[in-house]
C-alpha cells in the first residue's frame, strides 16, 4: 500500500479563533513523508502576531467556557472521542504518512487518544469544591478547583497525536483555553486534525488554537507571553530546561515530560524467552523513537550469553521497511539527522570498547537494528538516549549491581524488571529512581488512568488520570465567617 500524498495538501491552514487561515509569516513549513521524502503539504508559519492573537482569543473565550455546564462539556468530549473512534482508519493512515509510524504503533496511538478524551470527560464533574472545618468558631473553609486559565502547549513529533491530546483533552475538560504548538515536522497529526475533531464536536471558537511556528522567527515568545498560566512541554531535556526556566522566570507553572534513559533489568532467575520477547518490543517499537523505549538492557551475567543470542535472533526477524505494509515494525526515522546521531553514538561506543554483534543496514531514513554488547554504563550509548533501533546490552554480576547501573543515569522516566519472583521484581522496582517501572513487562506502557511522568532530568509533573486534573487546575480557598468573630484586639 502506498500513501496518496496529495490527500494531505488541504492541511494548509492554521486554526486561530475558530477560523482556518494562513499563517502571517513569510516562511513556509514543508511537511514530508519521512519514508519517501514526498511532500504532504506546505503552508505559511505563524508569526509573533498570530501567536499573540491566539493567546488573546483563548483568554477571551475561556472566560465563557468556564461557565458552561459540566454536562455540556462532558457531552462535547464524548462526541470528540466518538469522532476519533469513527475516523480511526483515516487517522492511522495519517500517522503512518506523516510520522513513519508502523500500522500497529499508529493504531495504538489513536486508541490512546480515545482513552484520554474519555478519561477527561470525567473531569467536569470534579470541578466543584469541598468544605473543611476551621479552628475559628463560626467559620467554614471552602476549597474550590478552578480552571488555570490558558495553557500553552508545545508537543513533539514522535507520538504527536497522543502527546497533544493528553494536554488538549484535560485542559478543555477543566475549563481552560489552549494554544497548541505542535512540532513543525508533524503539524497535521500533532495539532491541525485535533482542532478539526474538536471543531466538529462543537467546541466554541477560540478555546483551542493551533499555531505552527519557526523558532528562529518567534524566539521565546510562545513561552514568555503574559497570558498563559501553564506551559506544557514534551521533548528533549535540553529544550525542556530552557522552557522550564523561562516559565518559572515568568511565574508560570511548567509541566515537563522530558528525555529518558530507560533500563530493562534481567535478573538471574528471569524467564529468558519472555524477557527477550519484551525487550524486542520495548526496544524496536516505533523504531525506538519513544521516550519510554528501552535504552539500556542490563542482564545478569549468568543469563547474558543466552539472552544475547536469543535477542539477536529476535531482532533479525523484525520486519523493517515501508510503514504502509501491515507487518512492518520498524519504519523510517523522522529525519536523517536522527539517523546520523544514532550512528555517531554507535561509532563512539565502539571506540570505547563496545562490540557490535549485529549491524543492520541503513537506507535513507530507515535503520535496521544495531546491537552492541560488552557495554559499560559509562559508554556513550549507555549515557545517551539513542531514540533509534540501537540496543546496548550491559552485563552485571548481581542484583545490587543491576540496581546501581540502572540508577547510574541522570534520567528517570520508565523502566522494567524481569524476575521469576514477583516479590523480588517488585522489590527491585521500588529501588529504581524512576517515575514509571514495570515488572515482567517492557517499558513502553501508557494507560489513561495512571500517572505518566518522570523523576530527575526526565521531567516535572504528571499527565493522565486525576494527576492531569491537578496539573490543569488551580485551587482557591474561600473562608466564610458565619457569625461575629472575637478578635484579640480591635
Amino acid at each position: 500500500m502506498t500513501v496518496k500524498t496529495n490527500q494531505y495538501s488541504e492541511w494548509n491552514k492554521l486554526m486561530i479563533n475558530g477560523s482556518w487561515r494562513d499563517g502571517a509569516s513569510e516562511k513556509i513549513c514543508t511537511v514530508t513523508n519521512p519514508y519517501n521524502d514526498e511532500v504532504l503539504t506546505t503552508f505559511n508559519y505563524a508569526n509573533r502576531d498570530d501567536i499573540n492573537e491566539a493567546y488573546e482569543k483563548a483568554e477571551e473565550a475561556q472566560k465563557e467556557w468556564a461557565k458552561i455546564s459540566p454536562y455540556e462539556k462532558i457531552a462535547l468530549l464524548e462526541r470528540a472521542a466518538q469522532i476519533v473512534q469513527d475516523r480511526k482508519e483515516e487517522l492511522v493512515e495519517l500517522l503512518v504518512a506523516e510520522t513513519g509510524s508502523s500500522q500497529i504503533k499508529a493504531s495504538v496511538e489513536v486508541d490512546c487518544c480515545v482513552a484520554d478524551i474519555k478519561l477527561a470527560a470525567t473531569f467536569p464533574l470534579m470541578m466543584g469544591g469541598e468544605i473543611r472545618p476551621s479552628a475559628i468558631p463560626g467559620k467554614e473553609n471552602r476549597v474550590y478547583h478552578n480552571p488555570a486559565g490558558v495553557v500553552g502547549a508545545i508537543t513533539p513529533w514522535n507520538w504527536p497525536m497522543h502527546l497533544s491530546m493528553r494536554v488538549v483533552a484535560p485542559a478543555i475538560a477543566t475549563g481552560n483555553g489552549i494554544v497548541l504548538k505542535p512540532d513543525h515536522q508533524t503539524p497535521i497529526s500533532g495539532g491541525l486534525v485535533i482542532a478539526q475533531i474538536f471543531e466538529e464536536a462543537g467546541l466554541p471558537k477560540g478555546i483551542l488554537n493551533v499555531t505552527v511556528a519557526d523558532l528562529e522567527e518567534i524566539g521565546d515568545q510562545f513561552v514568555e507571553h503574559p497570558i498563559p498560566s501553564i506551559i506544557s512541554f514534551t521533548g528533549s531535556t535540553a529544550a525542556g530546561r530552557h522552557v522550564g526556566s523561562l516559565a518559572v522566570k515568568n511565574v508560570k507553572k511548567p509541566a515537563l515530560e522530558l528525555g529518558g534513559n530507560n533500563a530493562f533489568i534481567v535478573l538471574d532467575d528471569a524467564d529468558v524467552d519472555q524477557a527477550v520477547a519484551a525487550a524486542t518490543f520495548g526496544k524496536f517499537f516505533h523504531s525506538g523513537q519513544i521516550c519510554l523505549a528501552i535504552n539500556r538492557i542490563i542482564v545478569d551475567r549468568k543469563l547474558y550469553d543466552s539472552f544475547t543470542e536469543k535477542f539477536i535472533a529476535a531482532a533479525k526477524k523484525v520486519k523493517v521497511g515501508d510503514p504502509f505494509e501491515s507487518d512492518t515494525i520498524i519504519g523510517p526515522m523522522i529525519n536523517r539527522k536522527q539517523v546520523d546521531r544514532a550512528l555517531k553514538f554507535v561509532e563512539q561506543s565502539e571506540r570505547e570498547g563496545a562490540k557490535v554483534v549485529h549491524r543492520g543496514s541503513v537506507n535513507g531514513n530507515v535503520m535496521e537494528p544495531i546491537i552492541l554488547t560488552d557495554v559499560t554504563n559509562d559508554m556513550t550509548i549507555a549515557q545517551n538516549e539513542a531514540f533509534a533501533p540501537v540496543a546496548c546490552i550491559i552485563p552485571v554480576d548481581s542484583e545490587e549491581e543491576a540496581i546501581q547501573v540502572a540508577n547510574g543515569s541522570p534520567f528517570g522516566l520508565s523502566g522494567a524488571v524481569f524476575s521469576g519472583s514477583l516479590d523480588r521484581g517488585i522489590n527491585v522496582a521500588h529501588q529504581i529512581r524512576t517515575g514509571m517501572i514495570h515488572v515482567n513487562d517492557q517499558s513502553v506502557n501508557v494507560e489513561a488512568n495512571v500517572p505518566f511522568g518522570g523523576e530527575k532530568l526526565s521531567g516535572i509533573g504528571r499527565y493522565c488520570g486525576e494527576w492531569a486534573f491537578e496539573e490543569f487546575t488551580t485551587v482557591k480557598w474561600i473562608s466564610v465567617q458565619k457569625e461575629a468573630r472575637q478578635f484579640p484586639f480591635s
